[in-house]
């Protein structure tokens, strides 16, 4: 009795923070108002997050340990993981033009160290991890380590976000051993943009892979598209177009800024412009209820196969939701993809301290996250790594 009494007043005191903080981060946002119907024109107004759904779903999906809640209530059961800092493209927005120092290999954690923090994590109360890099599918020991993931008990979820280059040879053995969600970036439909924006060939390959994903019966597809102002923002209804006739979900990203990117206001385009150029073209669009620690504002238009979503991280954050922690592939671990803190959980593994002692390490990191990352142009003077080191 004592025993539930307690973690009763943990949850109110959890709930309280987490409102807290949600008033500072939202206020005069246009998430605080809700919506049911459809979007008249450019009038939208946005699903508001919840503390009372949080704390619903807090009881339900628990046990989440002390670990993985920070000083504002949010509990962090989603671990994004970068296997690889090295990738097969080199985009403008993730790797500067001048190249980025890789780690050196032997410095990178390997698949047994990955496997235990994964294990640490999940043993803990995560119960969704991604795969990033650089690109995942260029490890070598790729499949190995998902079978290893996908076997954690208490793992619901197995994504991967891959660029898709060579994901349709992978992909029938990727699925076999685990992996359940796809994200494919794709930021272009027209070949010679695509070439100019990777530094690289593959356009074909990449729309091949998609096709793989949809005939392998992932449902949906996700496409990742970061849109840029002067450069594929005339392309966004052609995206949505995609989703007319096959399960994809078109995942249009605002611009961020990183280390090396040239990030510039004026290359933004905010997800009020998306959208309202997405109301004028198509009919029928209505939003979708999300989960409270959704990122993307989500939508379905009529007679549309596929969804298309927002992720509005510069103009409209959703910190207050926030429920993911962060892995790099040099073994630091990162609490905020804004946020140029970070803690090395691969020197004290490699030291050989315990379990005990790692997940107090992991727990004060996460204690110490802030309620929200600064404004967009405070990013954007803040230190940080480039993109091809914290992972996508």
């Amino acid at each position: 009795m004592r025993s539930c009494i307690s973690k009763f007043f943990q949850w109110h005191r959890g709930c309280r923070n987490f409102s807290l903080a949600k008033h500072m981060i939202l206020h005069g946002s246009r998430d605080t108002q809700g919506l049911s119907g459809h979007v008249d024109g450019s009038k939208v107004k946005m699903f508001s997050t919840s503390c009372g759904t949080l704390a619903e779903d807090a009881i339900k999906d628990n046990p989440v340990s002390d670990m993985l809640v920070d000083s504002f209530g949010r509990q962090h059961t989603y671990l994004r993981i970068s296997l690889t800092e090295r990738c097969n493209l080199r985009c403008q927005y993730c790797m500067p033009a001048e190249g980025a120092e890789l780690t050196p290999s032997q410095e990178l954690l390997s698949a047994n160290e990955i496997v235990r923090l994964a294990n640490l994590f999940v043993s803990s109360g995560v119960h969704k991890i991604r795969l990033t890099g650089g690109e995942p599918t260029i490890r070598k020991d790729i499949e190995e380590i998902c079978f290893q993931l996908s076997t954690l008990n208490g793992l619901k979820t197995l994504a991967m976000t891959t660029n898709g280059i060579i994901l349709d040879r992978k992909l029938p053995l990727l699925k076999e051993r685990g992996v359940s969600l796809l994200n494919i970036s794709l930021d272009t439909l027209v070949p010679a943009k695509f070439e100019f924006m990777t530094r690289r060939k593959g356009h074909e390959r990449v729309m091949k892979s998609i096709d793989a994903a949809i005939e392998l019966g992932y449902n949906p597809v996700k496409l990742n598209c970061v849109v840029m102002r002067g450069f594929n923002d005339d392309e966004i209804c052609d995206f949505v177009e995609l989703t007319r006739d096959k399960p994809i979900n078109v995942r249009f990203i605002e611009f961020m800024p990183f280390d090396g990117n040239v990030w510039n206001v004026k290359k933004l385009v905010p997800y009020s412009e998306m959208l309202d150029r997405v109301v004028k073209r198509f009919t029928g669009l209505q939003r979708i209820q999300d989960h409270p620690s959704e990122t993307a504002k989500n939508f379905r238009i009529d007679g549309h196969q596929g969804t298309v979503s927002f992720i509005t991280s510069m103009t409209e954050h959703f910190c207050a939701g926030c429920n993911r922690l962060r892995l790099l592939a040099d073994g630091n671990f990162k609490v905020c993809l804004f946020g140029p803190s970070e803690v090395s959980l691969r020197d004290p593994l490699r030291q050989g301290v315990d379990d005990t002692e790692l997940k107090e390490i992991i727990g004060a990191a996460v204690k110490r996250k802030k309620a929200a990352h600064a404004g967009m142009f405070d990013i954007a003077k803040t230190p940080n790594r480039p993109m091809i080191h914290i992972g996508g």
